[in-house]
């Protein structure tokens, strides 16, 4: 039997399962808690040592993901709001980053204290059509170079200015990456090379720079951005399927929502983006999570109308407890309830900012009526009854109010084994041990 362990190390916990590559089966899977107090690896070696034990083998080859540490934390600077700017928040997003920062125009004394002010990890400059407007572009890598700025930069702008702006920010000492125009022309949204570009920068500056281990062995484990591996698993899924679906995944500081959509009229008429449409998108929203987000989670869920009258006061006092303790852990069926209660309403939330385009910054919206399958995931949904798990699915199906089109049809289904990062840790080498393992664990 060929096999491969794929390990997510996340904020909390760490979760590594052995996939059969021949049979696109898990054969073993454990968990630990992440150690970012001391060393990650301490963590990421007691999960994989636990789940090749479970699976009764020894030395296989590793695929790792990570968002421990805050993940990766993006800035985008473009060259005014509403296109290339948004352009580039969304090639963000689709790359796995927290976009912590937006910056359009040129960049000032206050906008680029603003901007440190973010601690980004990686800035994705951007700017101009290829062809049109370099005045911008050229202008805000100056006035990086002259800053001396050191925080990783992706330049993805007019092609244009490509050549000389790399060559001033490399002179300045800028660690700068190219890649092709995220916005080569309006209403073209082209996030793919910026996404490998984001990824590389990743892999080669930010996990090493966040100190989350010793040594370089972590550094030369990690193969993505945990949300970018899911995505990768989700685009996998989509392909499998062969229709639309969408991903809602409720974690304890964020609840991230992924969409793919078959391109089909849709993308074309008086109504389109001049941004363009990112068929693929991930979005996620910041203030709803599970425990460091459980407070947002009920502010935003009354500002939606979502809470029966004299619900607010008793789920805010529940919310805070967990906020206040991030390794909160239910144990009473009055703690499942409420945890219950905070996922639906997160899900329900952040589904309808997806779908209605105020998270996507998509004029139209995300249209989901085609989706065929809703997938949920995250530990509340793996670990909870799946009666439980459900519930959380149906609020959002069922969510006639939030103002956008429900799907016509959609398969609701948890990722209680957690193989979308694995699939998405596979997909370049083993496609096939990709797609079966999809398959078979949510029934594509």
């Amino acid at each position: 039997m060929s096999v491969a362990v794929c390990a997510d190390v996340g904020s909390t916990y760490t979760k590594a399962a052995v996939v059969d590559l021949d049979g696109g089966r898990l054969v073993g899977a454990a968990s630990a808690p992440t150690t970012v107090g001391s060393d990650v690896l301490h963590g990421l070696d007691a999960a994989v040592g636990a789940a090749t034990a479970a699976a009764g083998v020894g030395d296989v080859p590793w695929y790792v993901c990570s968002s421990a540490g805050g993940g990766l934390r993006l800035a985008v600077v473009g060259y005014e709001p509403l296109v290339t700017a948004q352009a580039g928040r969304r090639v963000g997003l689709s790359a796995g980053a927290n976009v912590v920062h937006v910056a359009a125009g040129r960049l000032g004394a206050a906008e680029l204290a603003a901007l440190r002010a973010a601690r980004p990890d990686v800035v994705l400059l951007v700017g101009g059509t290829d062809g049109g407007d370099a005045d911008t572009l050229t202008h805000n890598a100056t006035r990086l170079a002259k800053a001396r700025w050191r925080v990783p930069v992706v330049l993805a702008g007019n092609v244009d200015a490509r050549a000389g702006l790399h060559a001033l920010l490399a002179e300045a000492k800028v660690p700068v990456t190219v890649a092709d125009n995220v916005l080569p022309r309006i209403g073209v949204l082209a996030p793919a090379p910026a996404r490998a570009a984001i990824r590389e920068v990743f892999l080669r500056h930010v996990i090493g720079g966040k100190k989350l281990s010793r040594g370089s062995r972590f550094a030369r484990l990690v193969r993505a951005a945990t949300p970018d591996a899911v995505l990768t698993g989700v685009e996998v899924l989509a392909d499998t399927v062969g229709g639309d679906l969408a991903v809602v995944d409720v974690g304890g500081a964020t609840t991230d929502v992924y969409s793919v959509l078959t391109p089909d009229e849709r993308a074309d008429g008086p109504g389109r983006e001049v941004t363009g449409t990112l068929w693929r998108a991930r979005t996620v929203e910041g203030d709803l999570g599970m425990r460091w987000s459980a407070p947002g989670v009920v502010r935003a869920a009354a500002e939606e109308r979502l809470l029966a009258a004299g619900e607010q006061d008793a789920l805010a006092a529940a919310a805070a407890v967990r906020a206040a303790d991030p390794g909160f852990l239910p144990v009473s069926d009055a703690d499942r309830a409420v945890d219950g209660r905070i996922a639906a309403l997160a899900a329900t939330v952040a589904v309808r900012r997806h779908a209605r385009g105020a998270a996507t910054g998509e004029r139209a919206g995300r249209d989901l009526r085609e989706v065929r399958l809703l997938v949920g995931s995250g530990g509340v949904l793996r670990h909870g009854d799946p009666a439980d798990a459900r519930v959380v699915l149906d609020a959002v199906l069922t969510d006639h109010a939030g103002g956008w089109p429900l799907p016509r049809a959609a398969h609701p289904v948890v990722d209680v084994d957690y193989v979308l990062a694995a699939a998405g840790l596979l997909a370049a080498e083993h496609p096939g041990a990709a797609a079966a393992v999809l398959r078979r664990h949510l029934g594509g």
